[in-house]
């Protein structure tokens, strides 16, 4: 028979967990010093997520009323950026308070708005402005939360991104051209941090699978001039990498095949294969299929390079976890993996070697890379 009592970590656990919200001890915390740093600390945490939600709407305001812009010149006042955004200067007053105590922008000694050091940086990081406007889909995906979670209810969301559900064949061009879109203006920040770690010193040939315009396999040509490119993707996501590569010189450099990678083989001749954000959009049969075809394709040696973001499995990461967790499931399908669970995967589809690289900064993307025995 199985013994139901707790254990002793659990009869702590529920002690601890009793103690923290009972009122006497929240109040007693208040009085004692360095309890009260704690206590403080503690609920200042609790009230950003409260007001979370509002706090990425003053975001939303900033970036679609194209604040950075109107201000990247000089400070300007209230009346100035009532003018230009058409916002009333009573209400536009709220906005640059609430975006001046996020670090937006700042509030200056005559009166004038200015750019904060994170409203000054915003359009400066690639695809970023582009996402934040995006995220209107999520909201509205996520306006009731337990629904969303109890109920897996259709997501427009998972209407935006409708190449992750099939082969591609019948995707819209003018659908196609949003998703590329949004996929390029962020892919060049995810080079920069991938090829920061990746070194492609030795390799003569590399595969981009799923690689859409050509924005990741655009930063490595430049990065290795004598190396060669191929990439692999939907016909109606790749067609836009031609004026790409030729604006970069690197037309003659680069071999473009369409195709789906759930109905058709990859192609060969490559002796590393790469896959930007790719497994994360997917379920794991999907990713399953994809690590072997990757497999069979790849000469002995060859190496596989995933960079996308990941959970942090056992220790939980916030983008990993209470971002692209979340962004995956509202495109209901994929999600978030730990680079361990990715690990595990790839040592099922026969790879070896297989090692984390750590990035500077890895909201942005993680990197585990591994090779074929």
């Amino acid at each position: 028979m199985q013994d139901d009592r707790p254990r002793l970590r659990d009869r702590l656990y529920a002690w601890r967990t009793a103690l923290l919200r009972s009122d006497g001890f929240q109040r007693w915390a208040a009085r004692t010093p360095i309890a009260a740093r704690v206590a403080r600390k503690d609920g200042e945490a609790l009230f950003d997520l409260v007001a979370g939600f509002l706090h990425s709407q003053v975001l939303m305001a900033f970036v679609s009323l194209d604040l950075a812009d109107h201000l990247s010149d000089r400070p300007r006042s209230l009346e100035d950026l009532s003018l230009r955004t058409g916002v009333a200067p009573e209400r536009l007053r709220v906005l640059c308070q609430a975006a001046s105590a996020l670090g937006l922008m700042q509030r200056k000694r005559d009166g004038r708005y200015a750019l904060g050091r994170l409203g000054a940086a915003l359009p400066g990081i690639p695809g970023l402005a582009q996402m934040i406007r995006h995220h209107d889909v999520l909201y509205r995906d996520m306006a009731d939360p337990v629904a969303f979670f109890r109920d897996a209810p259709a997501t427009e969301l998972a209407a935006f991104w409708p190449y992750v559900f099939g082969s591609g064949a019948q995707i819209d061009p003018d659908t196609a051209a949003t998703y590329s879109q949004l996929m390029a203006d962020s892919q060049a920040l995810v080079a920069q941090e991938a090829l920061a770690v990746i070194k492609l010193d030795g390799t003569t040939r590399l595969l981009d699978v799923g690689g859409g315009t050509g924005a990741f396999l655009a930063a490595v040509g430049a990065a290795y001039p004598k190396l060669a490119l191929h990439l692999f993707d939907l016909p109606p996501v790749i067609g836009p990498a031609t004026r790409r590569f030729a604006a970069a010189g690197l037309a003659e450099r680069v071999t473009m095949t369409g195709g789906s990678f759930r109905t058709d083989t990859l192609p060969g001749g490559a002796d590393a294969i790469s896959l930007i954000r790719v497994l994360y959009d997917h379920s794991d049969d999907t990713l399953r299929m994809l690590l072997a075809k990757a497999h069979a394709a790849l000469p002995s040696g060859g190496r596989l390079i995933i960079s996308e973001p990941m959970s942090g499995g056992a220790q939980p990461n916030r983008a990993g976890d209470a971002y692209f967790g979340l962004y995956c499931l509202a495109m209901g399908t994929g999600r978030a993996r730990s680079a361990a669970e990715i690990s595990q995967h790839l040592q099922a589809a026969g790879f070896v070697d297989i090692a984390q690289l750590p990035t500077a900064r890895p909201f942005i993307t993680s990197v585990v890379q591994a090779r074929k025995a």
